[in-house]
């Protein structure tokens, strides 16, 4: 009997009305003859009664600095609260269930307390239910330390949760249902025509989630690409086969070089961000290191990083950007900051060795009168700098541009063959 995971995150198990659609998806599980892991977020979104933004600013009204040892203890209750809700829901619908912690299910981690890192699993005490023929409900987002303390997995661990048992379980394949039914080629709310991917790579999921998609945790996806245990990202709501994740687009038949002859999959963006420039005359050469250094040494991570003998230049976050000019200033250094910057990426395995990409994305933006800052690649994607207020044309241009919407002539030309 084959094991399924499946994931709900908090939009799915907010509402009675929701977490029916819940048992629904888990029966129809168990119906079709399969052992099935349930793991579920904290309900709701920050203002909920039980989400995890609620729980930090309870702590937060009563002391300002609680430890993160202390406040993983408590935004662990926001998961157990919504296990234990969706267990009974599963009873009602006359589903045989019971409720696993992260800990209680094996998941052992390192004391990070906040963004803790999965050391390994140990599922003997989960499949001992399931060999019961219970379904398990497993809080997601948590796990626990040797010494026993509870811990957190960061922003979107409950996705990690559900990726590690999936490995550790062996299982056929982990789902992760959100309110969308798929990952979209673009944010729908930019680009309402974008339509749904049916398949993708490991490689170009990941790459998506780290330039700005929010569909599924990057480090879920490593997890998972590690054993080649396939993912599949559906809707609670609605029936849709969702999107297909593994190592090629379809089992058993060969790479191909550019898929439906598009060579980007997706358009991601990422809002918010400031530019730092300096010019390289002006900076001593063994301070270049130190430049970086200490940055690093207060916490603030870069990107898009262009070095030549003229000038160094590299984005920041907006949030840490004033924080970044006192850093460089207090080297010495002059520097020029552009706030209000967003980040527009391309994603897509065909674009690996492909000419002409970059010529067509440029072209993409100089047809809509939009100025790119920077840009920055690697072998799945290129990314352009622009304006904040630039962000939703960008977006909708490299979306047309590639053939990504029924309205381009990319699309048109598919459609003629």
């Amino acid at each position: 009997m084959g094991i399924i995971v499946q994931k709900f995150g908090g939009t799915s198990v907010v509402t009675q009305e929701a977490r029916c659609r819940v048992a629904e998806h888990v029966a129809s599980a168990v119906n079709s003859g399969k052992q099935c892991v349930v793991v579920v977020s904290a309900m709701g979104r920050a203002g909920d009664p039980y989400a995890t933004d609620t729980l930090i600013n309870l702590a937060r009204q009563v002391y300002e600095d609680t430890s993160a040892r202390e406040m993983d203890l408590l935004i662990s209750c926001g998961e157990i609260i919504s296990s234990v809700i969706v267990a009974n829901t599963l009873k009602a619908h006359g589903i045989d269930s019971m409720v696993l912690s992260g800990g209680q299910a094996g998941i052992i981690t390192d004391s990070n307390f906040g963004n803790a890192q999965i050391i390994r699993v140990e599922p003997d005490h989960l499949l001992r239910h399931l060999s019961e023929g219970k379904v398990v409900v497993v809080a997601g987002f948590q796990g626990v330390t040797e010494s026993g303390d509870i811990t957190t997995l960061g922003r979107g661990g409950s996705d990690t949760t559900a990726a590690a048992l999936g490995v550790a379980l062996g299982a056929e394949v982990v789902e992760i249902y959100t309110d969308v039914d798929g990952v979209k080629t673009a944010d729908p709310r930019l680009v309402p025509d974008a339509s749904t991917i049916d398949r993708m790579s490991y490689e170009e999921i990941c790459q998506m989630a780290h330039e700005g998609a929010r569909v599924i945790h990057p480090r879920a996806v490593e997890i998972a690409m590690r054993r080649n245990v396939p993912l599949r990202v559906k809707c609670t709501f609605k029936e849709s086969p969702g999107t297909l994740i593994t190592y090629s687009f379809e089992a058993g038949r060969p790479w191909p070089s550019v898929r439906n002859g598009r060579p980007v999959t997706a358009v991601t963006h990422i809002p918010n961000l400031a530019r730092v420039k300096l010019l390289t005359s002006e900076i001593p050469q063994e301070l270049e290191f130190e430049l970086f250094r200490s940055l690093a040494d207060v916490g603030i991570s870069v990107d898009m990083i262009n070095v030549s003998p003229e000038a160094i230049a590299f984005v920041v976050s907006e949030s840490v950007a004033d924080r970044a000019e006192r850093t460089i200033r207090a080297l010495g250094l002059e520097v020029s900051i552009c706030r209000g910057c967003a980040k527009v990426s391309i994603v897509g395995s065909g674009m690996r060795g492909l000419p002409g990409v970059m010529a067509r994305l440029l072209q993409a933006m100089k047809d809509a009168g939009i100025r790119v800052l920077q840009t920055a690649d690697s072998h799945v994607t290129i990314s352009c700098l622009v304006k904040i207020e630039n962000l939703e044309l960008a977006v909708r241009a490299l979306h047309s541009a590639f053939g990504l919407d029924n309205k381009s002539p990319l699309a048109e030309e598919k459609k003629g063959e």
